[in-house]
């Protein structure tokens, strides 16, 4: 109910701020139409002025289009002409209008719709009937209106797609190529993450295994029973050791508990292994889809890791929540800072997001805090 509230008000802000803006449209167009008027046979002033007014459109348009993201939620591209912006400045004062018409509706009908509950504390009232049917004209009045400003906002879109947001095909074009370049991300974060996982085997559990080894070739040849016993006791910890080494490994190329207890349970997994204090706020009440829970538990686990290695924290902050369908994640440092968000290791995670249509955000002054945003959709 509060979100549907919060919705509301916000649609209405926006509206109304398209409301007010009328003004400033008709005196612009107005404006520009007679100084277009009367440099009509001059080429180089007409030129001049044309220049001048498609800059005005477009800062007119710019105000819209963050009016439009901001309240209305409607995203444009910016990347329009000036003869668009004018078009759109010049077509959408009667929209404008038409949202001032509707937005008054929308208090009359509310205010007239109280009556009926007014009149229920009013005691002798003259003409109950009256007040009766007034407060149901009111609040059929308000629906109606509601009904209006939803019309509105779904009208403001399509001007707003038509003149300043990119056509269909613009549109598939884009995300062809952006669904080109994840892919490639992808297949190199991939690459990069086989290369770790050799890496991690080759110089750690591969370098266990043949001391391993060479502790119990020692141990048969030895004549010696003491110093036998000893080799083999260096080899028994040499495999406990490469055992822990190989389940590292293996943890983290997929953890067990994601698939077995769910992400909450995997990432309080990674506090309990840090080695600093990890303060983890998990406010997610339905369990993700598989792939966005596996593609968070990495962006944690491995944000959690490189302030380890290289922050010098102390205090590791985890929020987990989910914010207007998405699944928002943030991983906050009180070390050093200056990490760099084109290293391997964060570009590796811009690239798992990317592949579910999220996006990474680093921001890590010299003295820190670091902090790590990352985004990802519910749906």
């Amino acid at each position: 109910m509060k979100a549907m509230a919060r919705s509301g008000l916000r649609l209405a802000a926006g509206l109304g701020l398209g409301a007010v803006a009328v003004v400033a449209e008709v005196v612009f167009v107005l404006l520009s139409a007679l100084a277009l008027l009367f440099v009509q046979t001059w080429p180089g002033p007409r030129r001049v002025v044309q220049r001048q007014v498609g800059h005005l459109a477009r800062r007119l348009a710019e105000a819209h289009r963050r009016r439009l993201g901001t309240f209305l939620g409607i995203q444009c591209s910016p990347a329009y002409p000036d003869a668009q912006a004018l078009s759109y400045i010049a077509t959408r004062w009667p929209l404008g209008v038409l949202g001032a018409v509707v937005l008054f509706s929308v208090i009359l009908g509310a205010g007239y719709g109280s009556l009926v509950i007014i009149g229920w504390f009013i005691p002798d009232v003259r003409y109950p009937v009256t007040l009766l049917v007034t407060g149901c004209a009111g609040l059929f009045l308000l629906f109606l209106a509601v009904q209006g400003v939803l019309g509105v906002a779904t009208l403001e879109r399509k001007l707003a797609r038509r003149f300043l947001g990119p056509s269909r095909q613009e549109e598939l074009q884009r995300r062809i190529e952006e669904l080109a370049v994840s892919r490639a991300g992808v297949v190199e974060a991939v690459h990069d993450e086989r290369r770790r996982i050799e890496r991690d085997l080759h110089d750690g559990v591969q370098q266990r295994l043949v001391a391993l080894g060479m502790l119990l070739g020692r141990a048969v040849r030895g004549q010696d029973p003491d110093r036998s016993a000893e080799l083999l006791r260096q080899a028994h910890e040499e495999s406990r050791h490469a055992l822990t080494e190989l389940r590292e490994v293996a943890w983290r190329v997929y953890p067990t508990a994601l698939d077995e207890a769910g992400l909450r349970a995997a990432l309080e997994t990674v506090v309990e292994r840090s080695t600093i204090e990890v303060a983890l706020t998990y406010e997610i009440a339905a369990e993700p889809r598989r792939p966005v829970a596996t593609v968070a538990y990495f962006v944690v686990s491995e944000a959690v890791t490189n302030a380890l290695k290289h922050s010098e924290a102390s205090l590791i902050r985890v929020d987990v929540r989910e914010e207007d369908s998405r699944f928002v994640l943030c991983i906050e440092d009180n070390g050093k800072g200056g990490a760099d968000s084109s290293g391997s290791g964060l570009i590796g995670l811009a690239q798992r997001l990317a592949a579910l249509d999220g996006r990474l955000a680093v921001n890590s002054p010299r003295g820190g805090p670091t902090i790590i945003t990352a985004e990802l959709p519910c749906v």
